[in-house]
C-alpha cells in the first residue's frame, strides 16, 4: 500500500513523542513492504512572503518532505494555525504526484485540519492518530493560562479568555478585578467568534475522517464528549520495543536508598517541581531523585528547580538522555514518578517503566491514571499536591513488601510489532470499505 504520513515535526531536529511515533510507524511499515513517504513542518518562522518552501531528503531510509513557512505572514495567523491554505495547496500537488492509497495524519498541530479536507477532496481514505488535545484546545494541553485544567463541554468565552490571558497584563487584571474582567471577556465578540469558528471547523473535520486512532480510552472519551462520532474512533495503544532487554538488565543492583526518577520534558506543565517539593518534605528520608531531560527550553523553570534543590545532595537534574539510554537509566531506578499537571494521553515513559518492571507513581489524572492501577502496578496521588506525593513515598519506605508487590503487578507492554499489526488491520479495513465504495 502507498501511504503518505503527515506530522507536525520529524526527527532529527525534533524528537518529541509524536515525532518518534511517526518515524517508528513509517520505518515499520516500510519494513513490511509498504511504500511510505512523510510530510512534516520544519519551521513556521521562515519562508517566502506568500506560501512555503520545501526540502526533500531521506532520513534513515524514510523519504521526508520538510515544509517551512512564516505563520506571521499569513492573512490571519489564528485561522491559519488550524486551517492552513498554503499547506492545503501544496498538499494538492503532492497528492496529485504521489497518488497514495491512504493519508495518515499523526497529531494535527501545524499541518492543520486543511490537510484532511484536501485528502478527502482527492477521494483518498484518511486515518488520524490523536496524540494530544490540539483539535479541542489551541494550547494543546487543556491546561489554561491560569493553570486550571479545562473540562468539557468547550466554552468559547472561557477559551477566548484563556488565550487572551496568555498576556500577563490581562492575567494580572483578572486577579485584581475579577468581576470587571468577567464582563470584559464576555464582550470580546471578535475573539469569541474566532474560537467558535475553530471549534466548529475542527469538529466537522474530525467527523469526516474515516478512522481516528486514540492511544488511550481517556482521550477517546474526551473526543466523543466533544462531539465526535464514536464509531469513527478506535482505541489502539502504542507499542514500545527494547530488543536488548534481558533478565539481567531487569535485575536491580542493591542500593541503600529509594531511587526515584523522572524522564521527559523539564517544563512547568510536567510538574517536575512536585517531586523535589515532596522530597524536601522528607529531609531525613533515604531517597534520591534524578530528573532526566533538557533543561534549556524553559530556563526560568530550570532556575526554579535549582533553587528547590539547593544544597540537597539527594536531588539532581540529571541532563538529557537519548533513545538508546532508556534501559541504562531505568536500571538504576526503583520508581518512576509522573507528576504532570495536564491530562496527558498515553505517556511513553510509563510504558517504558513497565517494560523495565518499574512501578510508577503518577498524578491521578487522565491518561496517567488509566495506565497506573493504584496499589497494583503503581500508586496515584492528588494532582498538583506535593504533600500527597510525599505520603505515597513514605508508604513505599515504610512498607518493605509494597515495592516488590507493585513490580509483580506490572503486566506486559505491547510491542511495536503488535502495534503495527493493529495499524495494518485499520488500513485493510479502510481499503476494503474503499473498494466496496462504502466509505462515509
Amino acid at each position: 500500500m502507498k501511504v503518505l504520513i503527515a506530522v507536525h515535526h520529524f526527527p532529527p531536529r525534533y524528537t518529541g513523542g509524536a515525532e518518534w511515533r511517526a518515524y517508528r510507524t513509517a520505518s515499520a511499515l516500510q519494513a513490511r513492504g509498504h511504500e511510505v513517504r512523510v510530510i512534516c513542518v520544519e519551521r513556521i518562522d521562515s519562508g517566502p512572503k506568500d506560501g512555503l518552501r520545501w526540502e526533500d531528503e531521506i532520513y534513515d531510509g524514510v523519504a521526508v518532505r520538510r515544509l517551512s513557512f512564516n505563520l506571521a505572514a499569513t492573512p490571519d495567523p489564528f485561522h491559519w494555525e488550524y486551517d492552513n491554505l498554503w499547506i492545503g495547496r501544496h498538499l494538492q500537488g503532492v497528492l496529485s504526484e504521489y497518488r497514495p492509497e491512504l493519508f495518515h495524519l499523526i497529531g494535527g498541530y501545524l499541518i492543520s485540519g486543511r490537510a484532511l479536507h484536501v485528502a478527502r477532496e482527492f477521494g483518498i481514505p484518511t486515518v488520524l492518530t490523536l496524540t494530544d488535545f490540539w483539535f479541542l484546545c489551541r494550547r494543546i494541553s487543556m491546561l489554561r493560562s491560569d493553570n486550571q485544567i479545562s473540562t468539557l463541554p468547550l466554552d468559547s468565552v472561557t477559551c477566548a479568555r484563556c488565550l487572551g490571558e496568555e498576556q500577563p497584563n490581562y492575567r494580572r487584571l483578572g486577579q485584581i478585578a475579577p468581576g470587571l474582567m468577567n464582563i470584559f471577556w464576555r464582550l470580546q465578540t471578535g475573539r469569541i467568534r474566532d474560537v467558535q469558528r475553530r471549534i466548529y471547523f475542527l469538529r466537522e473535520t474530525l467527523n469526516q475522517v474515516n478512522i481516528i486512532i486514540s492511544p488511550s480510552q481517556f482521550l477517546r472519551s474526551m473526543f466523543i464528549q466533544a462531539g465526535v462520532d464514536p464509531a469513527r474512533i478506535v482505541f489502539l495503544r502504542q507499542g514500545r520495543d527494547f530488543p536488548n532487554l534481558k533478565a539481567e538488565t531487569l535485575a536491580k543492583p542493591p542500593a541503600p536508598v529509594l531511587r526515584l526518577g523522572y524522564a521527559g520534558q523539564i517544563a512547568p506543565i510536567k510538574g517536575v517541581h512536585l517531586i523535589f517539593e515532596a522530597a524536601k518534605q522528607m529531609p531525613e528520608a533515604p531517597l534520591t531523585v534524578k530528573a532526566y531531560g533538557d533543561t534549556m527550553p524553559f530556563p526560568y523553570y530550570t532556575a526554579q528547580l535549582r533553587r528547590l534543590i539547593g544544597s540537597d545532595k539527594r536531588l539532581e537534574l540529571a541532563g538529557v538522555y537519548g533513545r538508546n539510554d532508556t534501559s541504562r537509566i531505568m536500571r538504576d531506578l526503583d520508581i518512576i514518578v509522573m507528576p504532570s499537571l495536564w491530562y496527558e494521553n498515553s505517556p511513553n515513559v510509563i510504558l517504558e517503566a513497565f517494560a523495565h518492571r518499574i512501578p510508577v507513581i503518577a498524578a491521578d489524572l487522565g491518561g496517567m491514571s488509566e495506565l497506573v492501577n493504584h496499589n497494583k502496578n503503581g500508586l496515584l496521588f492528588v494532582p498538583g499536591d506535593a504533600s500527597d506525593l510525599a505520603r505515597q513515598l513514605r508508604r513505599v519506605l515504610a512498607e518493605p513488601e509494597l515495592l516488590p508487590r507493585l513490580r509483580a503487578g506490572i503486566g506486559s507492554v505491547k510491542t511495536v510489532a503488535e502495534e503495527m499489526d493493529e495499524i495494518e488491520s485499520v488500513y485493510r479495513q479502510i481499503a476494503d470499505l474503499a473498494q466496496k465504495g462504502a466509505l462515509a
